[in-house]
């Protein structure tokens, strides 16, 4: 059991919630753990699910009056649910719901009530560095950090049935895709863009299908919180930046076993690639959790110099897996700063210790940037 970040008490406390995530991030595990009392409905028991899709009122009628918090889980299966609930809510201004959900798809595309005002969104992610162990990293940067795979003894067996029962069988069972063959095709070719710029119609080659329907299953990965894409930063600079979104997963382990990787070893070009991962990753979730309304993008411009990450307008970081930090890798946050100041430059490395440079560049080991992230003390 793992001690979670997001702190769900205090976010009900205030309002209803949406707790979205995909499928074995904890969700359940978290709201058992907090609220042991609550009423629960789960939607993944084929009997609960018969007897309220076929009465949705009876969730209504079925309540006690001693209880003051229902926990729906997937939600996105019974989107009528939600309209009972609103009623509810209504009725009873002290009243709670916590709707979890794998998949924003359904709630989205099929307009379902998401009661205006009356519920905050949230999401919960895989294991983040401070819930797991700072030192856990090259583990993580393998495995990835799905809580019963980071528990596995034999983590890499867990992770093929993950990708191929739920990312493959779990989408066609939403209905989400006509062909799963195709479907399957392309996630293996766009685990292969995993932090790289998108290319809609080098995918489309690759994997056998029109562009339209690469596009159409890109959105689809970020509807079921399966991936993210990552904007380019485009705000009034003198060098042109590219305009093409980069693409993230939402695990490191799930991006390996797709891509078929072995065993992500330090100074490895594949380390890099994993490390900068692992950075949007927490960076991604310290923002949701923290619930702070920073833009997250990148800077590239088309002669090639890039920044991995801005935080707003005020801080750049860059991700190096290198020992040693030379000026050649820090040569993206001085052109930005000759055109717009950062209140922080830092590069997330594997030198040994923190140093400053002579520029102000802040130099982090790895495990440094996540214990400092989460401290508060870089992003606020």
């Amino acid at each position: 059991m793992y001690a979670r970040v997001l702190g769900v008490e205090e976010l009900v406390r205030q309002r209803s919630l949406f707790l979205l995530g995909p499928r074995q991030t904890g969700k359940s595990t978290l709201l058992r753990q907090t609220f042991p009392e609550a009423r629960y409905v789960d939607l993944l028991e084929a009997n609960t699910f018969r007897e309220l899709s076929a009465y949705p009122e009876s969730l209504r009628q079925s309540l006690a009056p001693h209880d003051r918090l229902i926990i729906i889980d997937e939600v996105q299966k019974l989107p009528v649910l939600l309209d009972e609930a609103q009623a509810l809510i209504d009725r009873n201004k002290a009243l709670r719901f916590v709707f979890t959900g794998s998949s924003a798809r359904k709630l989205k595309r099929g307009r379902a009530n998401l009661l205006a005002g009356r519920a905050w969104f949230s999401r919960l992610h895989p294991l983040v560095s401070v819930e797991v162990s700072h030192r856990a990293l090259d583990r993580r940067l393998t495995f990835g950090s799905l809580p019963a795979v980071f528990d596995s003894a034999d983590p890499r067996e867990d992770l093929k049935a993950y990708v191929g029962g739920y990312l493959q069988e779990e989408i066609r069972a939403e209905g989400l895709v006509r062909s799963i063959e195709s479907f399957s095709r392309f996630l293996e070719v766009a685990a292969l863009t995993n932090t790289h710029l998108l290319n809609y119609t080098s995918v489309s080659n690759d994997a056998g299908i029109p562009a339209r329907t690469v596009r159409e299953h890109y959105q689809m990965l970020e509807d079921t919180l399966i991936g993210f894409q990552l904007p380019p930063y485009r705000r009034a600079l003198k060098r042109k930046p590219v305009a093409t979104a980069k693409f993230y997963l939402f695990d490191v382990g799930v991006a390996n076993v797709l891509m078929k990787r072995g065993e992500i070893q330090p100074g490895s070009e594949l380390y890099g690639s994993a490390l900068e991962h692992q950075v949007f990753l927490e960076l991604r979730a310290y923002l949701d959790y923290r619930r702070l309304d920073r833009e997250l993008t990148f800077w590239r411009t088309h002669a090639g110099q890039e920044i991995d990450f801005l935080v707003g307008d005020e801080i750049g970081i860059e991700v190096k897996a290198s020992r040693r930090i030379a000026p050649a890798d820090l040569k993206g946050l001085s052109a930005f700063c000759e055109e717009r100041p950062l209140r922080t430059k830092m590069v997330v490395s594997t030198e040994p210790r923190e140093r400053t440079t002579d520029e102000g560049i802040l130099v982090l080991p790895a495990t440094t940037f996540f214990e400092r992230l989460w401290a508060g003390d870089l992003v606020t």
